[in-house]
């Protein structure tokens, strides 16, 4: 079959039987579904072989999958919306000098316009969420992309000193796009991805969250030097940056909306076959949070990923103050200590993404790199004020390298253990968590880096990162979306060979 004008590879296309009678489990509220209003093919709940042969209709058993070459593009395009509007989140933060000298404030205001973000996203996160459910990918994904070019034009009318007013509400707007950004990543890759690939479709799509505040960190100490003694010179070359990111944004919402489609014309997966069958007239959005949120292990994990990914945004946005306090004058090394801390993470991502879709060990792995990231923040600590760069650049990479590879690995623990609920709310909440812990720890590091010193700021993270790794030891691993295909492709064997 074809599909996306021709393009298309065929997976999973043995026809299956009708199976066996299997004794139906007793009624569960699982993906928002209240009783009595489960899926047609008798869906309640989705743990292994027995379960699968519960999820398969009477008549003829699951469609077969196919994976989509439209796929690859629909995550290109993805990515690189999500790098542009990483990109507008600290390109304030690693010139925090730069712009208070320009606009005329305080460095906690300038720090406002990253910390933005995460205001921004608690109060919005479950309308978001609501909208991904009930109206889809699409339609969420041309609002991130479109919103994050609006926020760019409007940051171009505050192209002069005493215009803080206007460059905040811009950095509002595209703090809005976020919220309907940082949900996707397990989103598209359960839609449009096949099992075998799905962690590491996540991994990429999170890379390119955080290429953006790679490149976040390198480009702008490059594009506007700190020049305080000529401010036409300094608004020129902010000009290129602010206009440079409006055009690129642009041209990006009407890729999106050229790619972008709903979901593939067959599922992907034995999984997501179920969920399709799934009668969507008959979903509560707020049944599936309350199921969540009486799911343990989810909650744990709730809270650890936010402590972690909370750390990493305070330590991203304080990190220009931390190296300019023990090297002054070291504003370009600043953002290039940050490239390195994010690009070792970006590496890191992938091979968690690889080694997931390989073992499927999620706890094992997110505990590991839990532990390595705790004891990485430590040696940077105690190494930063030490008066080598060089030394810095290293520990800074391994920081990133553990630290930012953390970030898909809690998207799809979380789908995991909360399959057949919603990709979006789960990671959508995952999200909301760490923005959360993220204002409170940039607050407060922030304080004690002003009051005292970087290291205080530090030891601070470190001692709530360890808070984390008690929690993440405390998860029970479910690994429901996992055992569902597994179960079904069981069914697939037992087909062939007549049992």
């Amino acid at each position: 079959m074809v599909e996306d004008g021709g393009e298309e590879e065929a997976e999973g296309e043995m026809p299956l039987p009708p199976p066996a009678a299997a004794a139906v489990p007793p009624p569960q509220r699982y993906n928002g579904f209240l009783p009595g209003k489960e899926a047609a093919c008798g869906v309640r709940r989705a743990a292994g072989e027995a379960e699968a042969e519960a999820v398969l209709c009477a008549a003829g058993g699951p469609p077969g999958t196919r994976l989509s070459r439209r796929r690859l593009a629909v995550l290109a395009v993805f990515s690189c919306y999500s790098l542009v509007n990483a990109f507008q989140w600290i390109q304030y933060s690693i010139l925090c000098n730069v712009f208070a000298g320009f606009y005329g404030v305080s460095f906690t205001q300038i720090d406002w316009l990253s910390m933005v973000y995460m205001v921004a996203y608690v109060p919005l996160i479950l309308p978001a969420t609501w909208l991904l459910d009930a109206r889809g990918l699409r339609l969420t994904a041309l609002l991130g992309s479109g919103l994050n070019g609006l926020g760019a034009w409007i940051k171009c009318g505050s192209l002069a000193p005493g215009r803080y007013p206007l460059t905040l509400a811009a950095q509002a707007v595209c703090a809005v796009a976020q919220v309907f950004i940082l949900g996707l990543p397990s989103r598209v890759a359960s839609v449009w991805f096949g099992p075998t690939e799905v962690s590491t479709a996540c991994a990429v799509a999170v890379l390119g969250n955080q290429l953006g505040t790679a490149i976040g960190f390198l480009l702008p100490p490059v594009l506007v030097p700190n020049t305080p003694n000529d401010i036409d010179l300094m608004a020129h070359n902010i000009s290129i940056m602010f206009y440079g990111t409006a055009i690129v944004s642009t041209l990006l919402f009407f890729l999106t909306g050229v790619v972008f489609e709903e979901k593939p014309k067959y599922p992907p997966s034995h999984s997501q076959a179920v969920l399709q069958a799934m009668p969507h007239e008959d979903y509560s959005y707020k049944q599936s949070i309350i199921n969540l949120f009486k799911n343990i292990p989810f909650v744990l994990l709730l809270i650890s990923y936010g402590i972690m990914t909370g750390a990493f945004y305070s330590v991203s946005t304080l990190l220009n103050q931390m190296i300019v306090t023990h090297y002054e004058g070291e504003e370009v090394n600043a953002g290039r200590i940050g490239l390195t801390l994010v690009v070792a993470g970006m590496v890191g991502s992938i091979i968690c993404g690889l080694w997931l879709d390989y073992t499927k060990t999620y706890k094992q792995t997110t505990l590991i790199v839990y532990i390595l990231s705790f004891i990485g923040l430590l040696v940077f600590t105690f190494t930063l004020d030490l008066g080598h760069l060089i030394v810095v650049f290293v520990t800074g990479g391994v920081l990133g390298f553990f630290m930012t590879g953390y970030l898909p690995l809690g998207f799809e623990f979380a789908v995991e253990i909360t399959y057949p609920e919603s990709e979006g709310t789960s990671s959508g909440l995952l999200n909301a968590s760490a923005q959360i812990f993220g204002i409170v720890f940039t607050l407060v590091q922030g304080k004690l880096t002003t009051d005292y010193s970087p290291r205080a700021g530090n030891l601070f993270l470190c001692a709530w990162i360890f808070v984390g790794i008690i929690l993440t030891a405390l998860i029970k691993s479910d690994l429901r979306r996992h055992n569902v295909n597994r179960g079904i492709m069981n069914l697939d064997v037992k087909a062939v060979s007549g049992d």
